[in-house]
């Protein structure tokens, strides 16, 4: 006596070897005895042979029209021997009867099963949609396959490439495109990738590069709403009695968001005054325009280019342009000119007359250190000192000084800048032109870059008189107005760090809590409000306290713990970390692009740790094989092997090791939260979420039936 069973969802048969009214001992093919259920026993048998009444079955079963089985297929409940009688003959033995339950069994779409052995055939129209749903995966399965030949022999289907980001960055793993992708690097072994790359996704690096983050962050694109209009500003402001002010920044900026002036030398007693665009004055919140700082919270930056965050007739009505008399939140310090004692300070709304706009580009090699200190020493004329306000800014560097070393003191510790930071300067190249050139503000090249341009890169040091001047001044303005506002109990957003400690971030919130990394008691972003949405917030609380003093509270447009604030947070540092993750990026591109340009082929750099190295004249940072021997600080000589501009990987040897530190500089601190940031770089800062992936997918068919300015 043979038995066939269902043992969860297969179906086997072998000898029996006993049998009692709840179980059966049974031998299978292989030798193995099994216990059975007696309820899991669907047909005993004589003859044939357990194996070949299987087969036979199996090969019978694939004979069964479906759609004539389901003709003949009672509208009651029915058994699958039943089925077998009326489809193949009264006297269906067997292996017919086997047949008939392996048929009925594969096709839910025609039968559902009711119970052990036993059916019910689907109503006319779930058969009609169950077949138009196989016959749809059946032509998904095929496009799948023919994509993934495309892919593999070496060109890329239109359908990938509209979905080329998507794919790579945010992947719907059940997409057919997605899946033909990983099918065709499964097949290719090739990383999806450089497989992409091979079969014409991708054109451009830097397109690549450039067209990933608006996919990422700017999914609808990067233009502005239409009629979106500079609100005009309605108090009667009165204009800053005897101040001339004047701006410091790079030539490209058109969002000037500060100014500054000084009064007062040779007085004994000087108001150095710190003007702050407006647009808070004109702004209100909920606005259309507030809703829209609100959604993309900063300006991004990026070399020959950027994407402001308000429309550029709305920057223009604000900015602080030399010529005009600029509405401005003005911070008025009364410092005594010998001490350089900040004695007090006082705010005002006013209209400042913004005289000049100066230039870091066109100043900084002129105004040195030397040449404020001889302004200061009287060793030379403010007149003839070469360069505009020579003795407001001898005054500026004095403070800014003082102002520095006053913060110190409570860090700990001097800062220091032994990195310079970069300018990056993008020309045209010969041939070119633009590539779909973007509404937004264009820098002096005129035309969105499209990575063709010349790149030329010019250090400028940290700490430039100049720099220190107006950073210095920020400062001053942020930590003040933080404690502005927690003494009138108008909440703001602040920036704080615990301690200098290694892995001590800084943070944003609401509680004006210590900076330890800026060396003041509290730390409030208010200065760049045109550029960054928490100033702009920050600086409507500013203004209420400025008009409504001690009620202010009670008129502010954020309360204490008022959720809104915490969302702009939330928001805030989501999409600061987005942007500054794409700035490294795209200037990482521009640095390799550099490097290919003017042909280099070797460099000098010093190991922030064994295997990672920094390069000397240039912001880059790379893997270096072969260091792992040589102490921190090591200066070396890296061989170029070769780079990708995709990945943004520099592949570098070692040539030789050019200074060896001593032992104690080699264990001296460095700065480490720096450095990490930078190590993280140093193998290209793109991630694939199809390469993490991709390897331990299944194969398309093997599914196919379950069917994204300046800052202190």
């Amino acid at each position: 006596m043979y038995a066939l069973f269902d043992d969860a969802g297969r179906f086997h048969a072998g000898r029996v070897l006993s049998d009692t009214e709840s179980s059966l001992q049974v031998e299978l093919e292989s030798g193995k005895r099994v216990k059975v259920k007696a309820a899991n026993v669907m047909l005993r048998f004589d003859k044939p042979a357990p194996a070949e009444l299987m087969a036979r079955a199996q090969a019978l079963a694939g004979e069964i029209d479906l759609d004539l089985a389901w003709e003949f297929a009672p509208d009651s409940e029915f058994g699958f021997a039943e089925l077998a009688r009326d489809y193949f003959e009264p006297a269906a033995g067997p292996e017919k009867q086997a047949a008939a339950l392996f048929r009925l069994f594969e096709a839910p779409h025609y039968f559902r099963r009711v119970g052990k052995g036993q059916f019910r055939k689907a109503p006319e129209e779930t058969v009609k949609a169950a077949l138009a749903g196989i016959e749809r995966k059946k032509k998904v399965a095929e496009q799948i396959e023919a994509w993934a030949a495309e892919i593999a022999g070496g060109r890329c289907p239109e359908p990938v490439r509209e979905q080329l980001y998507r794919i790579l960055f945010k992947p719907d793993k059940n997409a057919p495109e997605y899946r033909a992708v990983v099918e065709a690097a499964r097949r290719t072994h090739r990383a999806p990738l450089d497989l992409l790359k091979h079969a014409g996704a991708i054109d451009s690096p830097y397109q690549f590069h450039w067209r990933r983050f608006l996919f990422e962050v700017f999914p609808r694109g990067t233009a502005f709403p239409p009629r979106l209009e500079a609100p005009r500003i309605k108090d009667d402001l009165p204009l800053a009695a005897g101040v001339q002010a004047f701006s410091v920044d790079d030539s490209a900026t058109t969002e000037i968001d500060d100014a500054l002036s000084v009064r007062g030398l040779g007085s004994g007693t000087v108001t150095f005054g710190i003007h702050i665009a407006a647009p808070g004055l004109a702004i209100t919140p909920e606005s259309a325009l507030d809703k829209l700082a609100r959604e993309r919270l900063s300006t991004v930056y990026m070399p020959g280019w950027k994407i402001t965050m308000l429309p550029a007739e709305v920057v223009e009505a604000y900015t602080l342009t030399e010529g005009r008399e600029c509405p401005a939140v003005s911070l008025y310090a009364t410092v005594d000119e010998a001490t350089l004692e900040v004695r007090g300070t006082e705010t005002k709304l006013e209209r400042v007359p913004i005289v000049a706009n100066l230039r870091h580009d066109r100043l900084d090699a002129l105004i040195t250190e030397e040449a404020l200190a001889e302004v200061t020493e009287g060793q030379r004329a403010a007149e003839a000192a070469g360069f505009p306000f020579a003795a407001e800014l001898a005054f500026a560097h004095r403070l800014a000084r003082s102002l520095k070393a006053k913060r110190e003191v409570v860090r700990g510790k001097p800062e220091t800048f032994n990195r310079p930071d970069y300018s990056f300067r993008l020309e045209r190249a010969a041939g070119t032109a633009p590539e779909g050139a973007a509404a937004e503000v264009p820098e002096p090249s005129g035309h969105e870059p499209n990575g063709h341009e010349r790149v030329t890169i010019t250090p400028r040091r940290r700490g430039a008189p100049l720099d220190l001047v107006v950073a210095e001044a920020m400062i001053l303005a942020n930590s003040t107005w933080g404690a502005w506002l927690a003494e009138h109990g108008v909440p703001g957003i602040y920036r704080s760090q615990a301690s200098l400690a290694p892995g001590i971030k800084v943070r944003m919130g609401v509680k004006p809590l210590p900076h330890a990394g800026m060396g003041v008691p509290q730390y409030a972003w208010a200065t760049s409000p045109l550029r960054r949405c928490v100033d702009l917030v920050n600086q409507w609380q500013i203004i209420a306290v400025a008009r409504q003093g001690r009620t202010a509270a009670l008129v502010a447009p954020f309360k204490p713990r008022d959720a809104a604030l915490f969302a702009i947070i939330s928001a805030f540092d989501a999409a600061h970390a987005a942007y500054n993750d794409f700035q490294n990026g795209i200037e990482r591109f521009w640095t390799l692009r550099w490097l290919e340009q003017n042909g280099v082929t070797e460099l000098d750099a010093a190991l922030i740790k064994p295997g990672v190295a920094r390069a000397e004249t240039l912001p880059l940072v790379f893997a270096l094989p072969g260091t792992d021997h040589l102490a921190r600080g090591t200066r070396v000589r890296a061989r170029i092997a070769g780079m990708d501009l995709l990945t943004l990987d520099l592949h570098a040897t070692l040539a030789a090791a050019i200074d060896v530190p001593a032992a104690a500089a080699a264990e001296a601190p460095m700065d480490a939260a720096e450095d990490e940031e930078d190590a993280a770089l140093a193998a290209g800062p793109l991630h694939l979420a199809i390469d993490e992936a991709a390897a331990d997918e299944p194969a398309p068919a093997e599914t196919a039936a379950a069917v994204g300015g300046s800052a202190a």
